[in-house]
């Protein structure tokens, strides 16, 4: 029988350092290649970067990607080709659709440290006009929340677990769930869950996890 629900550790992921900042990715990239972790479904990246004051990434470029952020701690800096300027405080979340193409930079305010949650999906529709958005969501104790929904089959959905509370997951064909912060209590599924580990789960009917102290989860569903 296949296994239809795995479990990605923080320490399994593959680590890129630079000046003022650490990278972990969930996936294959760059130098980092590992057949069995190129994707899953439309999603070929899922990283989690710490940037020092003021660090970050410089001007860039990308076209038909679809690339969410998640602003876990500080605020950071963005900057793109057509214009835009904008400072995404933490528990903000940040859409690019890179569509025809379009160039961006990403640092670290000044103020201090930056954590960051990005992923990059394949698009719908390649070639589309780029577009960037940015959305802070009021996110009420214990409540899954949709809070992006860059393709018409994937949505991300955030919740913020109070110690010893429990959320119930959604099913769909495919869900991630990435422990942002906190951890998730022993279950049925799995020994406990750290910041940086994640579900990856396929086919699943719902399932429900407790957290031990208070979490921040990242919920990804997908319909194919």
């Amino acid at each position: 029988m296949p296994v239809t629900v795995s479990i990605r550790r923080s320490s399994a992921r593959f680590v890129d350092r630079g000046a003022g900042r650490v990278t972990h990715h969930a996936f294959a990239f760059g130098s980092h290649y590992d057949a069995e972790h190129v994707s899953f479904g439309p999603m070929v990246c899922h990283d989690d970067h710490l940037l020092g004051s003021g660090r970050g990434f410089d001007e860039h470029r990308h076209a038909d990607l679809e690339i969410v952020t998640w602003v876990v701690a500080g605020a950071l800096e963005h900057r793109d080709s057509f214009g835009g300027r904008t400072v995404v405080e933490a528990g903000s979340v940040a859409v690019l659709s890179a569509g025809s193409g379009a160039s961006h930079s990403e640092h670290a305010t000044v103020d201090g440290p930056a954590r960051f949650i990005q992923v990059w999906l394949t698009p719908e529709s390649p070639g589309a006009d780029p577009t960037y958005a940015v959305d802070r969501p009021a996110l009420p104790p214990n409540e899954l929340v949709q809070v992006a929904a860059p393709r018409s089959d994937a949505v991300l959905s955030v919740v913020r677990l109070d110690g010893r509370s429990s959320v119930t997951l959604p099913s769909a064909p495919r869900v991630h769930v990435f422990v942002a912060s906190g951890a998730l209590l022993r279950s049925s599924l799995a020994e406990p869950l750290h910041p940086g580990d994640a579900f990856l789960m396929t086919d699943e009917p719902e399932h429900t996890v407790a957290a031990g102290v208070p979490t921040e989860l990242l919920v990804w569903t997908f319909d194919a």
